[in-house]
């Protein structure tokens, strides 16, 4: 069977037999998708279907779903999670640089990481040059933050054939675009290994209230049926568990509060620990050695 025929992951399961990090084997994996939807392009999904079912550019309606996220639901989800001292993975398209400046410096000043998400809200697909995007996504995160991302999350969780070799050619150490286990594991590459860091599909907001029309309590159960099963688990070792966030979708006021809700569960939680991806990255790479050496 020809190579491309079979993902790139190296091994069925995620190692086993790994040391818990000192402050709880649960740890949480809070990612804030920070993006910019080009106005003179059709909208990357869509809360309204367009009236006779022509599609326009510039489509109002549906930018004005984002850039509500942007301008009210950003500094909205922002301030939730400063109140409660969390770090945090910004998974950033660099658009949003030049786009929203303001909210660039606001988001440099948390402290919080960066992970390249392309430069704009469109899949590597359709790029004339994907190792340009890339690297001028780094760059520019690089430009304005003083630390070139490790990490990448595909535009829509999406990668080419091509891309896992690109991001290992430009340095980047894990990504997120694979939502398959529970705990970290090892992506081949035309050169170098990459880790992929644990996603999730199952308690995206992206995926409960865009891609899917589900009850805004649909979240609060996933939540709380996901983290009971976790726990019971932790006997077995380590669980990471990620919730990927969105400013138009968990930060407008009907839903915040679930946000803050399931935050403040997971801090009465003497399990949970919050790391950002990166630090998921180093806590894995050593206590794979740990584990190995063993």
């Amino acid at each position: 069977m020809p190579a491309h025929s079979r993902p790139p992951i190296i091994g069925e399961r995620a190692l086993t037999g790994l040391g818990k990090p000192a402050n709880g084997g649960l740890l949480v994996h809070v990612v804030l998708n920070v993006e910019s939807w080009a106005f003179d392009r059709p909208m990357p999904r869509k809360i309204i279907g367009a009236p006779q079912g022509i599609e326009t550019v510039p489509d109002v309606a549906n930018f004005n779903w984002v850039e509500y996220g942007m301008r009210v639901g950003l500094p909205r989800m922002m301030r939730s999670l400063l109140e409660r001292e969390l770090p945090v993975s910004i998974s950033f398209n660099a658009g949003v640089i030049n786009d929203y400046p303001r909210a660039t410096q606001e988001l440099i000043e948390t402290g919080w990481e960066f992970v390249g998400h392309g430069l704009r809200q469109e899949t590597l697909h359709k790029a004339e040059d994907e190792r340009a995007v890339i690297e001028q996504t780094l760059d520019a995160i690089a430009a304005v933050t003083g630390v070139r991302p490790r990490g990448w999350l595909g535009p829509g969780l999406q990668e080419t054939h091509d891309t896992l070799g690109l991001l290992a050619d430009a340095g980047v150490s894990y990504v997120l675009d694979w939502a398959v286990d529970d705990l970290p594991i090892w992506l081949e590459t035309t050169t170098r290994p990459v880790l992929a860091v644990p996603y999730s599909l199952e308690l995206n907001d992206s995926v409960l209230f865009a891609a899917h029309d589900y009850p805004d309590s649909e979240f609060d159960r996933r939540f709380d049926a996901t983290l009971e099963r976790l726990v019971v688990e932790l006997a077995q070792g380590p669980k990471i568990m990620a919730i990927p966030l969105h400013p138009h979708l968990m930060g407008v006021p009907h839903r915040i509060g679930q946000l803050e809700r399931a935050l403040d569960v997971l801090l009465a939680t003497p399990e949970a620990n919050f790391l950002t991806s990166g630090a998921i990255y180093d806590w894995y790479v050593d206590a794979e050695k740990q584990a190995l050496a063993r």
